[in-house]
């Protein structure tokens, strides 16, 4: 199995694309994932469709577009989730779809092949309808999917810029060690080191980086919460990025404590802490 570590070191958002089709046996390999990997930590179930721009006429494509923001791709995942906008237990339906699209990001990435997370940048009414969403289901996010081009242009370079995308907050911003107040060592954090550089990693709406993740060694436990960008959510109405952001952080965490044989399961808990402005998310419990 390909590592999923290196993945996660190596990925990066495509936003160009050449034009190169991916070979068939490497989309039935996709399409596959994409009907495999439909249940996060929540077991929320997650829809994945491809659609193929190819097959499209160009008033079908015009109506689906990216705003600018993506050049070249001929392919692109869609994902929908039951709306569970209002309550925290329905809301984690975005933490499970975060899990599992990252998931097959991952793969792809493995597969030498280009990704870029849009969750505010395309038409969302026209891909939900293109996917025959229903009335109960909303669109949080798509990715294209394909071969990066050589070089970027200079608007994805510039986006990049925008974006902050190359920067990452620091270890102690993110990792605590039993409460919210003191930084977690790499010395402390021992074996799981490796998991929460993955975490650190992630790519997040915007680069926020909302992940924030307390330690508590006499329990064994590591506590995910959630620190809201202020404002944001309100950009995007129901589709609350930052619970999608969590999910990534989610996925990277477990992917890579399994692929360094650490055992451990998701689980919900009440840590007893002062967690100020933060939302409390879910636990990984060491076994």
């Amino acid at each position: 199995m390909e590592s999923m570590i290196k993945a996660i070191n190596r990925r990066v958002s495509v936003r160009s694309y050449a034009d190169h089709p991916i070979e068939q046996d490497k989309k039935r390999e996709m399409i596959n994932l994409l009907e495999s990997t439909n249940e996060g930590p929540f077991r929320n179930r997650v829809r994945f469709n491809l659609i193929d721009f190819s097959e499209l006429d160009k008033n079908e494509i015009r109506s689906l577009g990216t705003y600018g923001f993506i050049s070249g791709a001929k392919l692109f995942i869609v994902s929908a989730v039951k709306d569970g906008f209002g309550e925290m237990d329905g809301a984690r339906v975005l933490v499970d779809l975060g899990y599992c699209f990252e998931k097959i990001i991952l793969s792809a990435t493995n597969m030498g092949l280009g990704t870029c997370w849009l969750g505010g940048t395309f038409k969302r009414a026209n891909f939900a309808k293109r996917v025959n969403a229903s009335e109960d289901e909303i669109v949080p996010a798509i990715s294209p999917i394909g071969y990066a081009r050589d070089r970027r242009t200079i608007r994805e370079m510039a986006v990049r810029r925008f974006a902050n995308s190359d920067h990452r907050k620091p270890w102690d911003e993110l990792f605590f060690d039993g409460n919210l107040n003191s930084p977690l060592s790499k010395e402390s954090a021992g074996a799981y080191a490796v998991p929460l550089e993955c975490v650190r990693l992630g790519p997040s709406a915007s680069n926020n980086q909302p992940w924030r993740v307390v330690y508590q060694k006499p329990e064994r436990a590591f506590h995910f919460y959630l620190k809201r960008t202020l404002g944001y959510n309100k950009i995007n109405g129901k589709m609350d990025l930052q619970l999608v952001d969590m999910g990534i952080a989610v996925c990277h965490f477990e992917l890579s404590a399994r692929e360094k044989g650490l055992v451990g399961r998701w689980e919900v808990a009440k840590p007893d802490l002062d967690t100020g402005d933060v939302e409390y998310i879910v636990t990984w419990k060491e076994s």
